[in-house]
């Protein structure tokens, strides 16, 4: 969601969201890789400890912003202010936070911090090399990605869409200007990023690793046919396979980039 809500129930906007859509992924899939490393978590075996370690943790922790440079990071001159890091640092705080009180484990800040900032410069990698690249965005583009926004956040229209974003102080030239360097990257993406279609081998093989692990969770929740869950695990695959390469390309990009990291 493009949206956060404060403790107001208003919703707020960082200014950047819109070309942090592609890069979202990033501290998630950092988390996704450690967390497959280390596969199939146990459960609990007494039920009395999981309880008892769930109202230990019931309070939520607080977002630790103190010493947060003015500048976080310089990517090729380009500076990530301290603004921008911290929006994006508190939405990816309430998810890291909710995640540690349901596994139980502790959540480290200063990694969190540390990932949240490789993921600006990733996204900062990607905005500059995409502007070096000769590609044609259309007002057709533009406007139906308008669209999709707007339903995806449950909005009727990109009319009414353009005056949300308003109340958060963003123009409408400034919104269409932000809108076209992200469909930039997702074209720099889409020429840099190859995705194949999985076989069905390969899909296959992976629905029977998910399928063990289940058991091995011993868990009472059964597992579908494969052919009802095909399709989906096609575009989970897929999209693994794009947030990989992207990956790997902002790690190119930042070889041959002067990068800073404050923090």
């Amino acid at each position: 969601m493009a949206y956060t809500t404060d403790d107001k129930g208003e919703m707020t906007l960082n200014k950047k969201w819109l070309l942090s859509i592609v890069l979202a992924v990033f501290v998630s899939l950092l988390a996704a890789c450690s967390e497959d490393e280390g596969a199939a978590d146990k459960k609990e075996e007494n039920q009395e400890e999981t309880s008892e370690k769930q109202s230990e943790q019931a309070e939520m922790p607080e977002p630790d912003l103190e010493n947060v440079p003015e500048v976080v990071a310089e990517v090729n001159g380009e500076e990530i202010k301290k603004e921008d890091f911290e929006m994006s640092y508190q939405s990816q705080f309430q998810q890291a936070a909710m995640q540690s009180q349901m596994t139980g484990s502790k959540l480290d800040q200063e990694q969190l911090k540390k990932q949240v900032a490789d993921s600006l410069v990733g996204q900062e990698l990607l905005i500059q090399e995409a502007s070096t690249r000769d590609y044609k965005i259309s007002d057709e583009e533009v406007n139906k990605t308008l669209e999709d926004l707007a339903k995806q956040n449950q909005v009727e229209s990109k009319e009414k869409f353009l005056k949300e974003l308003e109340k958060q102080g963003m123009k409408e030239e400034e919104v269409m200007t932000q809108l076209r360097s992200q469909l930039k990257i997702d074209k720099l993406i889409a020429e840099e990023v190859k995705v194949e279609e999985p076989t069905e081998k390969e899909l296959k093989a992976e629905y029977d690793k998910i399928k063990e692990q289940q058991a091995s969770a011993d868990t009472e929740q059964e597992i579908p046919a494969f052919e009802d869950v095909k399709d989906t695990m096609k575009q989970r695959m897929q999209q693994q396979q794009k947030m990989e390469g992207t990956q790997k390309l902002v790690k190119n990009l930042r070889e041959d980039a002067e990068v800073t990291v404050n923090l």
